[in-house]
């Protein structure tokens, strides 16, 4: 008995330092990757300065509306996407949120680094995708939908609508022929105020996300090159096709 009793103390002292060196070890080793990060680039990880569950109230995005699911989901995707290495521009994000209405401002551009809103505006959804409220999408040729899920944005050129910016869908058969349908941000007249006063929503796109001419410049400049985008909706289908993000994250 007496054996025992001296064992189980022994035992459970040498598991608490156990666990105290492994927690001791791995600190150590995140703090040496982040040095020799800020030393090649003089900057943190963003990885490691967007990790506080309080995130989404910090910067007020419930304020301005963007739906804390969206936001969610869309840094979920976000960290998958940059540790695949796929994000060049990883200090940013932007996040369509198609639960509001297109009569609200729904794009969001977010500077994850500075944790602040870059911009809030506008932004139109497919023609075949509803009128007031975006609820029907495709990945289909000519649907004159929206496509829902993670993009990449890619390189900036001048089209049919001016500076436009190509956009890399990243989810077979959700939004991966974005590409070959020609989805791009680009600006676009219909897409003001104006028209949200007099018909209670702005003009519907082909399925490309446009954005008001006064702003577009800017955004594009800023989220080019390598940033993810998120296009949100709470639809059932996306859900359960979606392989970026944690099914029981999403049925909760």
């Amino acid at each position: 008995m007496k054996k025992k009793q001296v064992i189980k103390p022994l035992v459970f002292a040498f598991t608490v330092c156990v666990f105290a060196f492994l927690i001791t070890t791995f600190s150590s080793i995140d703090k040496t990757r982040a040095s020799a990060y800020k030393a090649k680039t003089g900057t943190t990880p963003v990885a490691d300065s967007i990790r506080q569950p309080d995130l989404y109230k910090e910067m007020g995005l419930d304020s301005l509306g963007l739906s804390e699911e969206a936001f969610e989901n869309a840094m979920a995707g976000y960290e998958k996407l940059n540790s695949e290495g796929k994000l060049k521009n990883d200090k940013v994000i932007s996040i369509i949120d198609f639960s509001l209405p297109s009569s609200k401002k729904r794009l969001f551009v977010i500077d994850l680094q500075n944790k602040v809103v870059l911009f809030n505006t506008l932004v139109s959804h497919g023609r075949g995708s509803g009128t007031l409220n975006a609820n029907a999408f495709s990945n289909q040729p000519n649907s004159f939908k929206s496509s829902l899920g993670f993009y990449v944005t890619g390189d900036t050129y001048i089209g049919q609508h001016g500076y436009s910016l190509r956009l890399l869908g990243e989810e077979r058969g959700i939004n991966d022929n974005a590409l070959a349908r020609g989805i791009v941000m680009h600006s676009a007249a219909y897409v003001n105020e104006a028209l949200v006063k007099t018909q209670g929503y702005i003009g519907r796109s082909l399925g490309c996300p446009a954005i008001p001419e006064a702003v577009h410049k800017k955004v594009i400049e800023r989220i080019r090159n390598g940033s993810c985008l998120f296009l949100y909706s709470p639809d059932k289908t996306y859900s359960m096709r979606t392989r970026l993000l944690d099914k029981d994250t999403l049925a909760s």
